[in-house]
């Protein structure tokens, strides 16, 4: 029982002691100097009273931050944010110091956390600086990596726009211009002298360019062979044009590079900006009209009207993709008359398409089906119901009629359809001739690849369909292609054809394709014939066939089959 109660009032002794707050302070300063020895970081109790901040206790990293002279509280520069924070009710406090200057200084996170106890009240903190110096530093490396071009040092695509989202900021009203600019035939001489020197004209050009800057433009490397540039600009276009150029004139100078000359060009797209975008939409703008300055040849300045084109660009190529899946164009027919004779000796072939009751034409349609390669889907679904009506045709006559079906083929589809297998496998399926096919190819699907587009039109002519070359005359007009590829029709345009009686030059033109054909052994096929005199002058030109709005303009399959049977009739 004794030894029980002994127990007891040692341990009523002890909870006394806890609870006496002279005891508390007294065990508080003991474990005060283990307790920060023992942080990792450098860590001090600091206090404030009447005579502002103290420092109470600090561990050895915390001395050691501190000189002979004077100690890290005396000279921070967070002295007045710790003591106002001692004399709020906040619990912590999180803010950044550099000890030193910007380049050379230590820079740290720190951290106070109020401490309470009966005696200070809450006027103590502990204080920890966390050294992030050499993290700020790795951070600092990687971000000039990132947004930097390794090869010519200058920022890259993604440290352009960030400094140039900086500029927009302080320029909302206006006042900067964004130049693209693309260096012709870099991937040629890349190509053929090799990357190190490529590499060497890039370093040259991107010193030449530094050349041509204003205090205040920012130059970058963008891309590949493509550099950008932002600039302030107070006379708007003028100024923007004046800049570019000074930098196409600069790149124009001819390159030494490993015992040779060289000579670049450049193309240069300008966007102004106006206050209504953000960074990357300047630059789009400006990439925009750098696409249209590689097309003309000549410096762009960014039109919105040309973005709002080339955005209805795109929704048509959203609805043609659609209907062509959907199936929903179709096939008008132009006949196709001999002269001779006055009969109906074939057909052309023409897509239409009618989108929501409206008819978009093929001027606007077909040069969208190009560019986005939905002229293949096209292709073959034209020459395959081509096929399909003949072969109807053909079952409502109950025989083979004697007329040809003519089907354009691009460039595109000769460069990557294979053009000979889809006409073998259409006029199999359809169980039509292949002698009474004609495919017409303008001259520029065979400028674009002559040797791929010979061996084309060999296989075509080894099925049995001939060959047209279209819109003669409007092209090229290489006349060694005539000799050299098997070609069966020369089309004589409609831009020479219409008003040539009125003409004498479009005469003279159109006798000389008669003479050089007729020379050749090839037929010829007048377009946009649109009166009788015109008819009858190219009947006695020599002129083998012709079509246009004189005789019939384009009609549905079944129209075009009646208009078969009574013109035969009638010629009859």
């Amino acid at each position: 029982m004794g030894g029980s109660a002994t127990v007891k009032q040692d341990r009523g002794r002890r909870d006394a002691a806890t609870l006496n707050p002279v005891i508390l302070a007294h065990q508080a300063e003991q474990l005060r100097r283990p307790f920060l020895e023992a942080l990792p970081l450098a860590g001090a109790v600091v206090g404030i009273g009447g005579d502002g901040l103290q420092l109470i206790d600090g561990n050895t990293e915390f001395r050691r931050l501190g000189t002979a002279d004077d100690s890290l509280l005396d000279r921070c520069d967070f002295r007045e944010a710790l003591a106002e924070f001692l004399r709020g009710e906040e619990t912590i406090l999180d803010l950044e110091w550099v000890d030193g200057d910007l380049i050379s200084g230590r820079q740290y996170s720190v951290r106070a956390a109020r401490l309470f106890t009966i005696q200070t009240r809450g006027t103590r903190c502990l204080l920890t600086l966390l050294d992030r110096t050499a993290e700020r530093a790795a951070e600092k490396n990687l971000r000039l990596e990132m947004f930097s071009d390794s090869l010519t040092g200058l920022p890259n695509r993604a440290g352009f726009g960030d400094q140039l989202e900086a500029v927009l900021e302080q320029a909302k009203a206006g006042g900067i211009a964004v130049l693209a600019i693309d260096l012709t035939r870099f991937s040629r001489i890349n190509e053929s002298i090799g990357d190190v020197v490529g590499d060497e004209l890039l370093i040259t050009v991107a010193r030449r360019l530094l050349s041509t800057m204003r205090a205040g433009d920012v130059l970058a490397r963008t891309g590949g062979n493509e550099f950008g540039v932002f600039a302030t600009v107070k006379d708007g276009p003028d100024e923007v044009l004046a800049v570019a150029e000074r930098i196409s004139a600069v790149l124009a100078a001819p390159y030494r590079l490993s015992e040779l000359e060289i000579r670049i060009g450049c193309a240069v797209g300008c966007a102004v900006h106006a206050g209504d975008c953000t960074a990357d939409e300047l630059i789009r703008r400006a990439q925009f009209a750098l696409k249209r300055a590689k097309a003309s040849g000549t410096t762009e300045l960014y039109q919105p009207q040309a973005l709002d084109i080339a955005r209805q660009q795109f929704t048509i190529e959203t609805c043609l993709r659609r209907a062509i899946e959907a199936e929903r164009l179709t096939l008008a027919y132009q006949p196709v008359i001999e002269l001779g004779t006055g009969r109906v000796c074939g057909f052309e072939a023409l897509a239409r398409w009618r989108e929501d009751g409206v008819d978009i034409p093929p001027s606007t349609f077909i040069p969208v089906a190009e560019e986005s390669g939905l002229i293949l889907p096209l292709g073959r679904w034209a020459l395959d119901e081509a096929m399909r009506t003949l072969g109807t045709w053909d079952r409502m006559a109950g025989k083979s009629i004697p007329v040809t079906m003519a089907v354009n083929v691009s460039a595109i589809q000769v460069a990557r359809d294979d053009v000979p297998a889809m006409l073998a496998q259409s006029v199999r399926a359809h169980n039509v001739a292949p002698e009474r096919v004609a495919l017409e190819l303008t001259e520029s699907a065979i400028v674009a690849d002559p040797d791929r587009a010979a061996k084309a039109m060999e296989a075509v002519r080894s099925i049995g369909a001939t060959i047209a070359l279209d819109d003669f005359g409007t092209g090229y007009s290489n006349l060694a292609y005539l000799q050299r590829l098997p070609i069966d029709v020369l089309k004589i345009d409609q831009s020479f054809v219409t008003g040539m009686l009125g003409d004498r030059d479009k005469v003279a033109i159109v006798r000389a394709i008669l003479s050089l054909a007729q020379a050749l052994g090839l037929r010829t096929t007048a377009e946009g014939v649109e009166t009788l005199e015109l008819s009858q002058t190219l009947t006695a030109l020599g002129c083998t066939r012709a079509q246009g709005y004189y005789y019939a303009a384009p009609l549905d399959a079944e129209a075009a089959f009646a208009y078969w049977s009574r013109s035969n009739s009638a010629a009859t």
